[in-house]
């Protein structure tokens, strides 16, 4: 029974690890492009930059799974783009989670950006530099220390909330142990594996603090 039970919990947290990666492989860059939009001096783009992060952030994370995963099949006319199984479900979540957190690290950005004092900026334009060079060699080196801590908390919380996705069935690590407690693999009843997930998390979560925290301590030199 323990080698059935951790079998699939081992099985789960793979899962969980490739949607925690591969939403931070997409919404870290997407973050700074959303960021750029919500600062643009076009204020179009600006307006709707900062619309589409309102609507996210003030909605839950749950709805928008439901909203992307079930909605696009539902209108007439239109072909459901997510592929049948699993696949389907993977690619629908890491979607939603993409979008989800760009909002929130668009924000953490902008807040790192706008925390650069303009002296320095001004500075950059007397040595002749481009917008794109104070950019990246004077605004962005400095940001990424501020930036730090508040993108630590949600990294943290991502992974936490892959448990989320379990919501459009996906087979992630919690629900992988609550599938023990209604029926799986012949078992049924079992609440410990759904607890035992907890130290799955727990691990991780203490291995990111750790990276995360030394991560910081390079960053110092910033300060």
């Amino acid at each position: 029974m323990f080698a059935t039970v951790i079998g699939a919990l081992n099985e789960g947290f793979v899962q969980t690890l490739k949607l925690f990666f591969v939403t931070l492989l997409g919404a870290l860059p997407l973050g700074l492009i959303i960021c750029w939009g919500s600062m643009n001096r076009f204020p179009p783009l600006r307006w709707l930059c900062r619309f589409v992060v309102w609507v996210i952030r003030g909605t839950p994370l749950m709805l928008q799974l439901f909203v992307i995963f079930y909605v696009p099949g539902m209108i007439p006319g239109f072909e459901n783009p997510w592929p049948a199984g699993d696949s389907g479900r993977f690619i629908a979540a890491s979607v939603t989670f993409i979008l989800n957190y760009a909002c929130y690290f668009s924000e953490i950005y902008r807040g790192g950006i706008q925390g650069v004092p303009k002296g320095q900026q001004e500075a950059g334009q007397v040595l002749g530099m481009t917008r794109g060079q104070i950019f990246f060699h004077v605004t962005l080196l400095q940001m990424i220390k501020r930036i730090v801590p508040p993108m630590s908390n949600e990294v943290i919380t991502l992974l936490k909330d892959t448990a989320l996705a379990g919501v459009i069935s996906l087979q992630e690590l919690l629900w992988a142990g609550e599938a023990f407690l209604k029926s799986s693999h012949g078992y049924r009843g079992l609440l410990w594996p759904l607890f035992f997930t907890g130290v799955y998390y727990l691990v991780f979560n203490g291995l990111l603090t750790l990276l995360l925290g030394r991560l910081e301590k390079k960053l110092d030199y910033f300060s």
